[in-house]
C-alpha cells in the first residue's frame, strides 16, 4: 500500500492540479483492487479444483478397495471360483460398476485375479478402481485359507513334553500340557486345570511345569496350579503361556484318507495291500521315488524288549532280505501317493510338494495303518519350495532301528494314532536308547506323542522347528483350518 501511495504521490507532484485527480486515483486504486479480487478467485478456485482431485481420488481408492473386499466375499461363498463367476473360457480382467446412494455410476473397479497355485491356498486379487472424473487406483491383496500346519505341535490328548525337547514353533493341545524343555513360541490349551496323569496330587494348570531351579520335580507343583497366580516362567516359556483357549477342531486335522485315496487313483499313485509287510519309499531329488515291498522285519531280541500291545513291536525293516524292489516311478502331477498297508519312507527331495497318505479301508481299529520313518527324511530348499506331508490312519512312528541321530523335514499327521516311539528298554539289546531327533516340520497327533519316556529310553534330545511357509503352502490335499480367506497382504500398486 505504500508503494502505491508513493506512485499516486508523484502523479501528483508531476501533473499541475486539477478538478479531476480524484479521478485518476480512484481508477487505480480500483484497478489495484480488481488485480487483487481476480488473484484471490483464482486461488480459490485452484484450491476449490485440488481439493476436489483429492477428494475424487479418495474416492477412487475406496473404489478400488471395494474391489478387492467383494471378491473375498464372493470367495467365501464360492471357495474354488476364481473366474468371478464367469465361464471358465474368461481370463478377465472382471468389471463391476460402482454407484454412488443414488444409484448414479461414479466409476467401476476392474478385478485381475491370479489362482493359487499348485499346494498352495494363496490367491492373488489385483482391483483397478476407475472414476468416471478421470482418476485410477489399484490395490493388491493376496487371500489365503490357513492350514492346520499354523502349529508345531497340535495334539487332542494330554501332553508331556520333557527334559532335552526344544520346540521352535507354536503348540496347541486341546487337552492339558506339561512342558519341561524350553519352548521360543506360546504353548496354549483349551483347559485351565487339570489332573496330570503322570503323578498324585491335585490338578495343575492347562498348561504348566516340573522344572524348579533347572532341574525336574515330579512331585505335585503346588505353585504351578490353582489358586495361584500363573508365573511367566521364561526359563521355560519364553513367550508366554495361554489357558484356557479355544479348542482346535481336530476333525479338521483328520481329514478324510478316502478322498486322498480318491484323488489318488484318478491323478496320484495308488498302491493296493502289499499282501506282505507292507511297502517302502525312498524319495529322490530327481523327481522319483524307489518302491519297495517289505517281506521281512527285523525280530524283537526278546519278549520283554517292547510292551505287549498288538501294534508294538520293533516296526523295523530286516537288513538283509527284508525287501524286494518294485519299481523306480516318477512322483504323480497333482502330489499324492495313497498306500492301502504300512509304508516306510525316507530320501529326499529337491523342489517338491509331496503327501504321502496311509490308510486301509472300511475303517477298523484293528487294521489301521501306519507310517514309519527310521532314516532321514529331507528337504532340499527351506523356503516353501518342498513340502512333505505324511498322514496315517494310526501312527507316524520311529521304529527300534531308526537312526542315532535321525533327521525328519515335513508335517507329520496322526489321524487316530500318535506321532512318536514305541517304548524299547533295556532288554532291546541296541537302540533303545537314541540321541537326537530333529524335525523341521509340524506333528499334529491325535493321542499323546512322544519320542523319549521317562526312564531316559527313546530320543535323548528332541529338537522341533516349526516351517512357517505350510501355513499358506501346506502338501497337497493336507487339511485346512477353515474355509474362509483370510487377507495376508495388502499393497497399492503404481
Amino acid at each position: 500500500m505504500a508503494f502505491i501511495q508513493k506512485i499516486v504521490h508523484k502523479i501528483n507532484i508531476l501533473r499541475p492540479r486539477r478538478r479531476g485527480y480524484m479521478l485518476v486515483t480512484m481508477i487505480i486504486y480500483g484497478s489495484i483492487a480488481i488485480m487483487l479480487m481476480t488473484a484471490m478467485t483464482s486461488a480459490v478456485i485452484t484450491m476449490y479444483k485440488m481439493s476436489q482431485a483429492v477428494v475424487e481420488k479418495e474416492r477412487t481408492f475406496h473404489i478400488a478397495e471395494s474391489g478387492n473386499e467383494y471378491y473375498r466375499w464372493h470367495l467365501a461363498h464360492a471357495p474354488a471360483d476364481f473366474k468371478d463367476g464367469t465361464t471358465t473360457s474368461s481370463t478377465g480382467p472382471y468389471i463391476h460398476q460402482f454407484k454412488d446412494i443414488d444409484g448414479n455410476i461414479i466409476g467401476r473397479f476392474e478385478l485381475t485375479i491370479t489362482a493359487p497355485i499348485n499346494g498352495t491356498t494363496i490367491t492373488t486379487v489385483r482391483s483397478k478402481g476407475v472414476s468416471v472424473k478421470g482418476p485410477v487406483r489399484q490395490i493388491e491383496t493376496k487371500l489365503a485359507i490357513p492350514s492346520m500346519a499354523r502349529f508345531a505341535v497340535v495334539a487332542n490328548d494330554n501332553m508331556r513334553f520333557g527334559e532335552g525337547t526344544e520346540v521352535h514353533g507354536p503348540i496347541h493341545v486341546n487337552a492339558g500340557v506339561r512342558f519341561d524343555g524350553y519352548t521360543h513360541n506360546i504353548i496354549s490349551s483349551t483347559m485351565a486345570s487339570y489332573d496330570d496323569p503322570d503323578h498324585t496330587g491335585g490338578s495343575e494348570f492347562g498348561v504348566h511345569t516340573h522344572v524348579v531351579s533347572g532341574t525336574v520335580n515330579e512331585t505335585f507343583r503346588s505353585l504351578e496350579a490353582p489358586p495361584n497366580a500363573v508365573q511367566a516362567r521364561t526359563d521355560v516359556f519364553a513367550a508366554g503361556r495361554q489357558f484356557p483357549v479355544p479348542q482346535v477342531d481336530f476333525v479338521g486335522i483328520t481329514t478324510s484318507l478316502s478322498s486322498i485315496k480318491t484323488a489318488a487313483q484318478s491323478g496320484g499313485k495308488y498302491l493296493a495291500s502289499s499282501g506282505a509287510n507292507g511297502y517302502h519309499i525312498v524319495l529322490k531329488t530327481n523327481g522319483t521315488y524307489d518302491l519297495y515291498k517289505v517281506t521281512t522285519l527285523q525280530a524283537s531280541p526278546s519278549s520283554s524288549c517292547t510292551q505287549s500291545a498288538t501294534d508294538w513291536g520293533t516296526w523295523t525293516i530286516k537288513s538283509t532280505g527284508g525287501q524286494t524292489l518294485i519299481g523306480n516311478y516318477a512322483f504323480p502331477v497333482n502330489g499324492l501317493i495313497f498306500v492301502e498297508d504300512h509304508v516306510w519312507v525316507d530320501g529326499q527331495i529337491s523342489n517338491k510338494k509331496l503327501t504321502i497318505a496311509s490308510g486301509k479301508f472300511p475303517d477298523n481299529a484293528s487294521t489301521r495303518t501306519s507310517i514309519i520313518i527310521n532314516n532321514d527324511l529331507k528337504y532340499t530348499y527351506f523356503d516353501g519350495r518342498d513340502v512333505l506331508g505324511l498322514i496315517a490312519q494310526d501312527n507316524v512312528l520311529t521304529g527300534l532301528g531308526s537312526l542315532e541321530n535321525l533327521t525328519i523335514h515335513g508335517a507329520l499327521v496322526a489321524q487316530y494314532g500318535k506321532v512318536g516311539r514305541m517304548y524299547y528298554n533295556s532288554d532291546c539289546s541296541t537302540g533303545y536308547v537314541r540321541t537326537r531327533l530333529t524335525l523341521y516340520g509340524m506333528i499334529a497327533s491325535y493321542l499323546r506323542y512322544g519320542f523319549a519316556y521317562t526312564d531316559n529310553t527313546g530320543y535323548d534330545i528332541r529338537d522341533i522347528t516349526y516351517d512357517a511357509n505350510m501355513l499358506y503352502g501346506p502338501p497337497p490335499s493336507f487339511p485346512l483350518l477353515s474355509g474362509q480367506y483370510q487377507t495376508i497382504s495388502w499393497e497399492e500398486m503404481q
